[in-house]
């Protein structure tokens, strides 16, 4: 996992006397602030509702017609919903194996590209899944469970999220550029 690298701040910061990065900065991190309060909200929620489950079968010998695919639906939701506030703290997994060979100039470059292959794969993933909400909201596709929820709302979440991501990289993608040098 990539730790907090010693001047990750600095470099938003720096880039600060930029005033549309600036202004990105806060607004994504507002964003995100919310969505992790929602997304923690929505993980309690599975919880309760897959306890629900369990209880309810074991107990009431009740069937789950609903129970398992919304705490799934809460579950991709807040796991793609909160991946731009990952990102922005540099807390997805990354292979660290060549970071104590290299100077730190190297470094940043190695980050900065790695950042810059991930946005146009989570670009690339991001366009799918809006293309895929799009479909499941024009073909009116549902589950095929017994409940049968529309299927644009995972979708739609997955494509939110994604967009959310790209959004995030970009920004670490151009901060950097923009700062002033050191």
């Amino acid at each position: 996992m990539h730790g907090p690298l010693e001047d990750q701040g600095q470099t938003i910061s720096a880039a600060s006397n930029n005033m549309f990065v600036a202004a990105l900065d806060r607004c994504m991190a507002v964003i995100n602030q919310v969505i992790l309060v929602l997304g923690a909200i929505a993980l309690v929620a599975a919880c309760v509702i897959l306890s629900y489950s369990v209880l309810g079968r074991a107990l009431f010998h009740s069937p789950n017609y609903w129970q398992d695919e919304a705490a799934v639906f809460l579950l991709v939701g807040s796991t793609f919903m909160t991946s731009a506030y990952v990102q922005s703290q540099r807390g997805h997994i990354g292979i660290e194996a060549f970071i104590g060979l290299l100077s730190p100039l190297v470094n940043r470059v190695r980050l900065w590209l790695v950042d810059v292959a991930s946005f146009l794969f989570c670009a690339f993933f991001a366009w799918k899944s809006w293309t895929l909400t799009h479909e499941a909201w024009a073909d009116g596709q549902v589950s095929n469970s017994m409940w049968s929820p529309p299927l644009a709302i995972p979708y739609g979440l997955m494509a939110v999220g994604m967009t959310l991501l790209c959004i995030q990289q970009l920004l670490q993608i151009i901060a950097p550029l923009v700062a002033p040098r050191r």
